[in-house]
């Protein structure tokens, strides 16, 4: 049987075993048909309240088990993650819009994070500190143990985006489970089944206990409530910069911990001693993979004038020659864009940079809920495509004559994600490297590249500064508690 062919999930939330929504339920359609491919509980505010409460207690129980115990439910949710492997990569294609290589790559990175989850239960928790309290000044010959170590936040909240919805759900959901805390995931609508249900599912088959983990599918209300709930302890974001911006704020008041992973709009620098052949294919996978739905897409390609007409004309036969249409019927390189609200968006950012200067080379159109793979070159600072996040298959080309004014153009964004070099000389990316305002940098490759134990975030409009994978994991979902134990009590100066 397969793990979404069971008659409890349809039409339902998942909190605290599968129930009905007070806000009833939502059509979840598959982008490039419009077909409706099934129902899931929709959650409002007074679903959220629910879970909250039910999570603080979950949660209370959770962190007493043996950490052994709670090892073993990520190894069995990652060996049931390997048997569905092919049922959960077509609800990817068919939900999100994307392509099989895609949908396979991301079960590959979920299951990446459920193994290094596996290891966190039983890893050290902290440190035992030298003593220096002031105490010993009475009584120096009384021990002290000084311990620093990590203890769960709490209750963790998830807002997870639709473009690789399952692993990047994941990478909050497996470590803070495996951390002690309890969580409730609100993963986006449009793909709350590939990014909410098959996690449910996943952790419901492994034995994890009911209540630590809770997926309410659901809107702004659902989300804000989330928020603001008091017993949320933490909230961790994935998605846009204004609605983590809104999250920011709503979270203040409590001083609650905020994680957020925001967008980018990600330079790609091209020097005139690159090999072009291969920084064109680079710069191409950057713009164009997933139909450029990726917050590492490369938004700005920095391209050196000497080799600027040879890097634009070799980049727009590539995209030219990508196949654009439905993933679930035909061998395409691109999907569709996830909803029409996005297509327009990508429309209007284009027609406005083109209608101010920057020059058409291939693309520019819809076709049904499909967008070409888009090539503008002469793209100033000051249009619409060189300003701003598209999230759509568009490669905006910024020609310059000097290292120092690649660095100055890539700079002048105010956000900070990821960003490549395309060079001959490592000595000369190394240099230009160190002046990039950039979370994460990569010479000679491009821009979209993810593991599940590197420390990946932004700086500026791209994060606050969080981490996700490996030890920054920790950092992220677990706080530091300094606990002293002495063999007797003693007398202080008062």
């Amino acid at each position: 049987m397969g793990l979404l062919e069971s008659e409890c999930w349809p039409g339902k939330i998942y909190s605290d075993g599968w129930k009905r929504a007070t806000g009833g339920d939502r059509a979840v359609c598959e982008p490039a048909t419009g077909e409706c491919l099934a129902r899931v509980g929709y959650s409002d505010p007074e679903d959220i309240e629910r879970a909250t409460r039910i999570a603080v207690e979950a949660q209370r129980h959770w962190w007493a088990c043996p950490a052994s115990e709670r090892r073993e439910v990520f190894y069995r949710a990652a060996h049931l993650l390997e048997v569905h492997h092919n049922e959960i990569c077509e609800w990817i294609v068919r939900e999100g819009g994307a392509i099989p290589m895609k949908a396979h790559f991301e079960v590959r990175g979920c299951l990446d994070e459920l193994q290094e989850a596996a290891a966190i239960p039983t890893s050290p928790t902290g440190y035992v500190m030298p003593g220096s309290h002031p105490g010993q000044m009475a009584s120096a010959q009384l021990g002290q143990l000084s311990l620093a170590r990590r203890i769960p936040r709490g209750v963790v909240g998830v807002i997870s985006p639709f473009n690789f919805p399952l692993v990047l759900a994941m990478r909050s959901v497996a470590p803070a489970i495996a951390l002690g805390n309890a969580v409730i995931l609100k993963p986006d609508p449009r793909t709350a089944i590939s990014g909410g249900i098959v996690l449910a599912r996943l952790f419901e088959e492994a034995g994890l206990p009911s209540g630590v983990l809770q997926v309410l599918p659901g809107g702004k209300e659902a989300g804000e409530a989330l928020v603001r709930d008091s017993h949320v302890d933490m909230i961790s974001f994935t998605g846009s910069t204004v609605v983590g911006q809104r999250i920011a704020e709503l979270a203040a008041p409590s001083l609650k911990k905020v994680a957020l992973e925001l967008g980018g709009n990600n330079a790609y620098i091209v020097l005139d001693d690159a090999p072009v052949e291969a920084a064109s294919s680079a710069g191409a996978w950057s713009s164009f993979f997933h139909q450029g739905q990726i917050c590492m897409s490369a938004g700005r390609h920095i391209v050196h004038e000497r080799i600027a007409e040879k890097y634009v004309a070799l980049l727009a036969q590539r995209a030219a020659a990508l196949k654009v249409g439905n993933p679930y019927q035909e061998d395409v390189e691109l999907g569709p864009i996830i909803d029409r609200k996005q297509l327009e968006r990508i429309q209007h950012i284009v027609d406005a940079t083109v209608a101010d200067g920057a020059h058409l080379i291939t693309g520019g159109s819809a076709r049904g809920p499909y967008y070409l793979p888009t090539v503008l070159t002469h793209v100033q600072p000051t249009m619409a495509a060189y300003a701003n996040e598209i999230f759509g298959p568009v490669a905006p080309v910024t020609i310059v004559g000097s290292d120092e004014e690649a660095i100055e153009v890539a700079n002048a964004s105010p956000y900070g994600l990821s960003a490549a070099i395309q060079t001959g000389s490592q000595a000369r990316a190394f240099a230009i490297a160190e002046r990039l305002h950039s979370g994460m940098i990569h010479v000679n490759d491009q821009t979209v590249n993810y593991e599940s134990n590197i420390p990946f975030g932004g700086v500026g409009l791209s994060g606050n500064g969080g981490r996700f994978g490996g030890e920054a994991s920790k950092d992220e979902f677990s706080q530091w508690q300094w606990f002293t134990l002495r063999q007797q009590s003693t007398f202080y100066p008062f």
